[in-house]
């Protein structure tokens, strides 16, 4: 039933792989990370593949994410399950590194750790190398705790220090660093497997040596192995999805589902069905109000019609030049959009006009300028000719536009979708869920101002269910009553705020909002985000004051309030499309301290990271998990919808929800993701994307 309930809730994500970017081959084991059926080898997937596994066997069922975040480096989320009352879940983080690439004449190697962080359950770490001789693929290697079984040999590491001969038990709240376990033991132990594929079929086979002696399952009711040798067949059902069939030691049978797609892909050109010019429409078929005559109210009518938004225009008449302010609802990638505006701005400019300047606007910031030269003047040039005629400069200003648009204002905006709310990794089960119906609402207002709410009625859900109701927290109960909030208030308004957003000048963008701004919060706050032209490096301040809202989530609240600010430092890395964020100060539980945030970003929407949040409150008060942590995903919706949209669904995975290191997670340092597909460095292939 858990296994059930776990896919259902897991569904997003794998609806997602399903639907975009499909990779193969897949080669995940039973613990999500790269390698037979229980042990590890030296491959890697391909840089950028997000692998989601569910393994069963009778005693354990495992539920992994594991993600290549470089060519060379692999991390694995895992959550396992044990069939005996007396020890429910356990939570482990697993990372490999490639150490050396295969060559002719040398195998693949690489080094990991099982259970980096978390309760050291899985302890165990690992030497591995891979070698493919036609269709086999031959892995041998070394491994300490519980890949090195009884041991073969004396641990070579104890060579370099007396400390590596003692094995720490762990001890603590699970979440640390079981760095006293790291490589460590009297003894070492070998494994290895290998695998065939078949050429004719979507087969293969593994068999596998593994030494472990499963001590903590046999110590709960399971048996000791019957063997070391395990043997399995993989089917690879569907380019990215496949199923395998073990049988183990000889005594257990095992399946495993895998799926896996490539977040690194580059999309597509935007592509349409042919473009009818509003220039080639009869008087009849255009509104009423829209003026032929006009060349701002036809470029308006078809630049909607196209996913763009026009917001407001002048013309130079002595640099000839037509300075438009645009939006993008449909286009992924910005040089998309400003491709497309950049045609319909031919078709409908004045013929005095030799250059376009485009002022990008993203989610309500003024971010950057593209200028191009008009697309008909440019006619015959060579490409590269072409490309030294587009530049890219801050966000151009205009003090009085000649035309602007007034976008419907004092008009309410209604949408009614089914949503989830989902509790991943709870320590005691798997999964609690709530299916509602989301109803949103706003009202967009002058100068810039919108009314956002959203009320949810609750279908289903079985929070009830959860042993964690009451929470045992001697910190402020910020976020730990959470399940009371689900429960009480299943049915009720989730969020009724003001917001303004803007850019004051060039480089700094702010955000100011009140109202009740979700589920367990009402308050007030800002956010103002400097990003310097052509810079890597951004900095920020957020604050807020906040009271807690009644578990009704009606209009009441409670006794509890308090006051969060934040500074904030950004880096756009130059590797591997890696952003990293550094957040410091005073959080929900008045507890002050830091948050690191490292994503992995890419122009065809997704978004995979991880963050860690330390705190003054001692692991010993913040309870289990010692500190908060967890994983962000941002998943396109494009290939899913079945048509180009800017649409995603964004979650955050969490071992365990606890007080300490808490925040208003959209109102606190956003406004720099938010731009994130403007940014200077986005630009990057303007070019490659505008003259392919």
């Amino acid at each position: 039933m858990y296994f059930l309930v776990l896919s259902v809730v897991m569904s997003r994500l794998l609806l997602a792989i399903l639907c975009t970017g499909l990779v193969t081959p897949i080669c995940a084991s039973d613990f999500g990370v790269t390698g037979l059926i229980d042990i590890p080898t030296a491959r890697m997937s391909a840089d950028g593949t997000l692998t989601t596994t569910a393994a069963i066997q009778s005693l354990t069922k495992a539920y992994s994410i594991t993600y290549q975040a470089t060519p060379w480096l692999e991390g694995t989320f895992r959550y396992t399950g044990f069939n005996r009352k007396i020890y429910s879940y356990d939570r482990s983080y697993e990372l490999k590194a490639r150490l050396l690439e295969e060559g002719t004449y040398v195998p693949q190697v690489a080094i990991g750790i099982r259970d980096l962080v978390g309760t050291g359950l899985w302890g165990s770490e690992y030497l591995v190398a891979s070698k493919k001789y036609g269709n086999f693929d031959i892995t041998a290697g070394m491994g300490w705790g519980r890949l090195a079984g009884n041991g073969d040999f004396n641990n070579p590491m104890i060579h370099l220090s007396d400390s590596f001969e003692v094995r720490d038990g762990f001890e603590g709240l699970g979440g640390e660093f079981s760095t006293g376990m790291f490589f460590s033991g009297e003894k070492a132990g070998l494994f290895g497997g290998i695998s065939y594929q078949s050429e004719s079929l979507p087969l293969s086979v593994m068999l596998e040596y593994n030494p472990d002696q499963y001590d903590f399952e046999f110590a709960r009711g399971g048996l000791r192995p019957k063997s070391p040798l395990s043997a399995a067949i993989k089917w690879d059902a569907a380019p990215g999805l496949s199923l395998t069939l073990s049988r183990q030691h000889e005594q257990e049978w095992g399946i495993e589902l895998s799926a896996a797609l490539d977040t690194k892909s580059a999309p597509p050109r935007r592509s349409s069905p042919r473009f009818t010019s509003s220039l080639d429409f009869s008087a009849d078929a255009l509104p009423e109000v829209l003026n032929r005559r006009d060349w701002y109210d036809m470029l308006l009518f078809d630049a909607e019609r196209s996913g763009l938004l026009l917001l407001e225009a002048s013309i130079d008449d002595n640099s000839h030049t037509a300075t438009l302010v645009i939006g993008n609802s449909d286009y992924a990638v910005w040089a998309d959009a400003i491709a497309k505006m950049s045609v319909l701005a031919d078709l409908h400019t004045p013929s005095s006009v030799n250059t376009f300047r485009f002022v990008i606007e993203e989610e309500g910031h003024r971010v950057q300028s593209i200028q191009i030269r008009r697309p008909s003047l440019a006619y015959g040039q060579n490409k590269q000719l072409r490309e030294r005629q587009i530049s890219i400069s801050p966000a151009y200003h205009l003090t009085t536009p000649q035309r602007k648009t007034k976008f419907a204002q004092n008009k309410l905006f209604f949408d009614v979708n089914f949503a989830t709310r989902l509790q991943l990794f709870d320590p005691d089960d798997p999964a609690r869920y709530q299916i509602y119906a989301n109803i949103e609402a706003g009202l967009v207002l002058p100068k810039s101002w919108v009314l956002r709410s959203a009320y949810g009625v609750d279908i289903t859900n079985n929070f009830d269910e959860s042993n964690r109701q009451i929470s045992d927290s001697i910190l402020p109960h910020v976020r730990s009553d959470i399940v009371k909030y689900l429960i009480e208030g299943d049915t009720g308004l989730d969020s009724l705020y003001l917001e303004k957003r803007g850019s004051a000048y060039e480089g700094l963008h702010y955000r100011v909002f009140g109202g009740v701004l979700e589920e367990m919060y009402s308050g007030v706050g800002g956010e103002l985000l400097y990003q310097p032209f052509q810079s890597r490096l951004a900095y920020g301040f957020s604050a807020n004051w906040v009271r807690q809202r009644g578990y009704e989530k009606t209009f009441k609240h409670l006794d509890y309030q308090t006051t969060t600010a934040f500074a904030s430092v950004y880096w756009a890395s130059p590797f591997y499309n890696f952003d990293v964020a550094v957040h410091a100060g005073r959080y929900l539980a008045k507890d002050l301290g830091a948050t690191l945030e490292v994503r992995r970003s890419f122009n065809n929407g997704w978004m995979v990271g991880l963050w860690a949040t330390i705190t003054d409150v001692p692991f010993e008060d913040f309870g289990e998990g010692s500190f908060d942590k967890g994983m962000y995903f941002k998943i396109p919706f494009d290939a899913l919808l079945g048509r180009n949209t800017r649409g995603s669904y964004s979650t955050r995975v969490r071992p365990i929800q606890r007080d300490g290191g808490q925040r208003l997670d959209n109102f606190s340092g956003n406004i720099w993701w938010d731009t994130r597909n403007a940014r200077y460095d986005a630009f990057s292939d303007l070019t490659q994307r505008m003259f392919p």
